[in-house]
């Protein structure tokens, strides 16, 4: 792979890992719509890992505060959120360690992936329908295993993690900023965790410039995602997402056939 296509890649996955537009789909869709060669899924995962060092920049006084509270148990209301989003990642990470090849060879295609941004859009536009706004502090331990088993759909490109996630905080009634909220830190865990399981079994030689140019480029336009969401949902919906999925699936479904 060529940096500057590294550099494009990580620009994807920063700007999809957290807005709701499935970041593994468009990592899948790039290579595909313009015959480039499929960088595999370490690849992807590595870029993940740029994000999630964007997550932990950003929310670094939010995660030392969950991990303080649950240790010292102090803080309950983060003592809890701790643990809720400790249950709410055991799900994904079941699926993704049985579901492996699955994911690999099979979930990859581009009709599913255009399916998959359409149908979980749709999901997203009806959920987004919640008037009402609960804050995490009312969670509870349904809410999270919900939010948790709906975050396992997300192995299948096209779902999006942010945004299956966002939509079954939304359905349970969160207002869009927690949803949001809940779905980044969430997202460390899961990352972490991947990329953990992913990296270690690459080839020390795969670390050359564009692997590391791909790390930094989704970290830094991650960091850039979040601030911009969070800013965005303080007064706007998520339909504009809607629609960019529902347009982007219908195109990829008329190339595909």
């Amino acid at each position: 792979m060529f940096v500057w296509q590294a550099i494009v890649m990580g620009i994807i996955q920063g700007i999809g890992e957290f807005l709701p537009i499935s970041s593994s789909g468009h990592l899948v869709l790039l290579p595909w719509l313009f015959d480039w060669t499929v960088p595999g899924i370490t690849f992807d995962v590595a870029l993940h890992m740029g994000t999630l060092l964007a997550v932990l920049v950003y929310f670094w006084k939010d995660w030392l505060k969950l991990l303080t509270s649950a240790v010292t148990g102090k803080n309950d209301d983060y003592r809890k959120i701790f643990w809720y989003l400790v249950v709410a990642t055991i799900p994904a990470g079941v699926a993704g360690f049985f579901m492996e090849d699955l994911i690999q060879n099979i979930f990859r295609s581009p009709i599913i992936i255009g399916i998959m941004l359409i149908v979980f859009g749709l999901f997203l536009y009806f959920a987004d329908k919640k008037t009402q706004l609960r804050k995490l502090e009312s969670m509870n331990l349904p809410d999270a295993l919900v939010i948790g088993i709906a975050q396992c759909m997300a192995l299948v490109p096209g779902v999006s993690r942010s945004g299956v996630t966002m939509t079954a905080a939304r359905m349970l009634s969160y207002s869009r900023e927690e949803a949001a909220r809940f779905s980044f830190l969430l997202s460390t865990p899961v990352i972490f965790g991947a990329g953990v399981f992913e990296l270690s079994k690459i080839n020390p030689a795969e670390f050359n410039t564009a692997f590391i140019a791909g790390i930094l480029v989704s970290a830094i336009v991650g960091l850039a995602s979040i601030t911009f969401l969070l800013r965005y949902l303080k007064s706007s919906d998520f339909k504009i997402f809607v629609g960019y999925r529902i347009i982007l699936g219908l195109i990829i479904i008329g190339l595909y056939l």
